[in-house]
């Protein structure tokens, strides 16, 4: 359900200066004890030849560690920081032989111990199944969640496999036709309810949606069901919405509260038409249109007219978070104290997400794109169109499915996200094709599908022309004292109050987006770096004195962010300390100085929230308050702050001290 930042990817962690180092040669399957301090950092050092895979976990007992993996020339060549408790999975892929060390510190200079191991180191996989099974490792035994993978060309399957387990509780390992909440992988088959029921000349995609729901305002701008179905509506989205009074997603929620949050809102975020937005509260809606058009439940009407006829056996929409489902996986995350936990589903999740489904069932309704037995192949091009939206430009995104460019290949795709479960459903049509991956455990690793797709059809993908150079300036020699007037807070346009604060430390340059750990990053040229560990490069934009005021983020496409300068003092801060409250969502926040910085409190949300400046009475924050802008009547007052989360744009919070 959740659309995932497109920063997430840069959640790394680099190792600073420590004054303490311990190394110690190991071997595959030596588990060693450790206890870290605040000053220490460990090495783990194994010789190996080149062409390996190798696989390992360090156990965070007490203390949260970062795992660094440095090659025979002492390069960083990966950066792990995952969960803060339980293990912390790190992997590598040997180029050359030689002496590989893996560096163990802890995060945020805490202490406590662990424990480390190599489990597994062989050599590379060459046919790609068993490349596929190196990459399920993490998600394979009796003692971990599970995942299943499935591969198809020119309509048949060609790979699939179950890993780990479905329920730990009862023992029950993870099946290829094991029920798997998809998430907003659902999103796909909604929209395919809704051309169904428009083929059948039951609604038609461009009326009002008030036509249906005479109960939601009339904000004097057509919301259109085609709106809906292209994240285009100006709705609030209904999850972030909630996130922000401090509910908890996984508590369960009666339907009638969409419309409620609806009718409280007091504009519409955007021009219907002329902003596209990820949206939940617009495919949720249209369950709820299903059924009155049709006077059935949605998941009912799903069963009769789309899984039966497709044979899909092992599917069905969860029409609530208790309902039972038969066969299906549980969904698990790890807590505090690092030991897998049960998570339950998202609340009124049924529309924009809800399905439960097997790759094998997901199998055959991949099928249906090329050769429909629902539908016609007129639908399906209206589904995986690009909406165009009033401005002209064209989105990435038809009608509940993604369409974008992939190594050369048109790929249309959705993932999905709910509490716990994972997955994600590809298909190239040009080279006729498909890469479904399933998991129901939190950390599964998102990029899982991109990797399968690399490996079975790598001799059809290209690199895309408009990536920035590459292993042509890697020895690029950079005096890192050039990087101080590039130094400073940057702020991403697409997501306004996030921001990525650059250093440098001697010959050590790194930055630290908002709400997440350092990462390092690496010259390539003198504006271009590269991010270490990850797949994406910044490019500075540089004056003619060598500042910049801009910067490019080149990751999943390229996303601007503009210098920052405003650096309130502590007498500015205290202005905005007080009681703010909501009457749209009925929700408070206290806002006080902690340590020289100002925080923000909701009694319902555990941790206090951070408020980072960004320009004048405009601050950014984490999740799920993103951006605070503060507002002033005529005298300079502070009267109260708009909030804003990506999806929920501008709640306004009224000052009551």
């Amino acid at each position: 359900m959740k659309n995932l930042s497109l920063i997430l990817c840069l959640c790394i962690s680099v190792l600073t200066g420590y004054s303490q180092t311990k190394s110690t040669q190991v071997s595959k399957g030596q588990k060693i004890d450790n206890s870290l301090t605040a000053d220490e950092v460990h090495n783990y050092s194994i010789t190996l030849d080149s062409a390996y895979y190798v696989y390992g976990k360090a156990m965070q007992k007490s203390v949260d560690v970062v795992v660094k993996v440095l090659n025979p020339n002492g390069e960083l060549v990966g950066s792990f920081d995952g969960p803060a408790a339980g293990p912390e999975n790190f992997h590598l892929i040997t180029e050359s032989t030689g002496t590989y060390t893996f560096e163990v510190s802890s995060f945020e200079d805490l202490e406590g111990d662990y424990s480390f191991e190599v489990l597994v180191s062989e050599p590379l996989a060459t046919e790609p199944g068993k490349r596929v099974d190196q990459l399920m490792t993490p998600y394979s035994g009796k003692n971990v969640p599970g995942a299943a993978a499935l591969v198809m060309k020119d309509g048949n399957v060609i790979f699939s496999r179950a890993y780990g387990m479905a329920n730990l509780t009862y023992d029950i390992p993870f099946e290829t036709n094991t029920p798997t909440n998809i998430g907003s992988t659902s999103k796909q088959f909604t929209a395919f309810a809704i051309l169904l029921l428009a083929e059948q000349g039951k609604l038609s995609l461009d009326d009002d949606i008030r036509k249906y729901f005479p109960e939601l305002p009339d904000f004097d701008q057509k919301v259109t069901i085609r709106n809906l179905l292209t994240h285009t509506s100006g709705y609030r989205e209904f999850l972030n919405t909630l996130a922000m009074t401090g509910r908890d997603l996984g508590s369960s929620l009666d339907r009638s509260i969409l419309i409620k949050m609806l009718e409280r809102q007091p504009a519409l975020q955007n021009e219907p038409g002329n902003k596209w937005n990820y949206n939940n509260t617009g495919f949720a809606l249209l369950a709820d249109l299903v059924e009155k058009v049709t006077d059935t439940p949605f998941p009912e009407w799903m069963e009769e007219n789309v899984f039966e006829p497709l044979n899909m056996n092992n599917s069905l929409v969860r029409g609530n978070q208790n309902q039972v489902v038969p066969n299906r996986s549980t969904g698990y995350g790890i807590n505090k104290n690092g030991n897998y936990e049960e998570l339950q589903d998202l609340g009124g999740a049924m529309g924009a997400g809800g399905i439960y489904a097997s790759i094998d069932d997901l199998a055959k309704w991949v099928r249906n794109f090329e050769d429909p037995k629902v539908g016609n192949q007129a639908l399906i091009q209206e589904m995986t169109t690009p909406y165009v939206l009033k401005s002209g430009d064209t989105t990435n995104y038809g009608l509940g499915l993604f369409i974008v460019d992939y190594k050369g290949l048109k790929q249309i795709q959705h993932g999905g996200a709910d509490v716990a479960h994972r997955s994600m459903l590809m298909y190239f049509p040009e080279i006729d094709a498909a890469v479904i991956t399933e998991s129901n455990f939190a950390g599964f690793d998102g990029s899982m599908a991109n990797q399968i797709a690399d490996i079975f059809f790598e001799d059809y993908l290209t690199e895309a022309d408009n990536e920035p150079e590459k292993d042509a300036e890697s020895d690029f020699e950079y005096n890192s004292e050039d990087f101080e007037t590039l130094t400073g807070r940057y702020e991403m346009e697409e997501a306004p109050g996030f921001v990525i604060t650059f250093q440098r430390d001697g010959d050590r340059l790194f930055a630290q987006a908002t709400g997440q750990p350092e990462f390092e990053i690496k010259a390539l040229s003198d504006s271009l770096f590269s991010v270490v560990g990850v797949d994406a490069k910044l490019t500075f934009h540089l004056n003619e004195n060598g500042s910049a005021d801009s910067l490019t983020l080149h990751q999943n496409g390229d996303h601007l962010a503009k210098k920052l300068s405003w650096k309130p003092e502590k007498e500015d801060l205290e202005a905005y300390t007080g009681k703010y409250f909501s009457e749209e969502i009925e929700t408070m926040y206290s806002i006080s100085i902690d340590e020289g910085k100002l925080v923000m409190e909701n009694f319902q949300i555990a941790d206090k929230l951070k408020l980072e400046p960004v320009e004048e009475d405009s601050f950014g924050s984490e999740f799920p308050i993103s951006e605070v802008v503060f507002k002033r009547n005529e005298e300079g007052q502070i009267t109260g702050f708009s909030a804003s989360n990506g999806r929920t744009l501008q709640v306004f919070f009224k000052k009551m001290n």
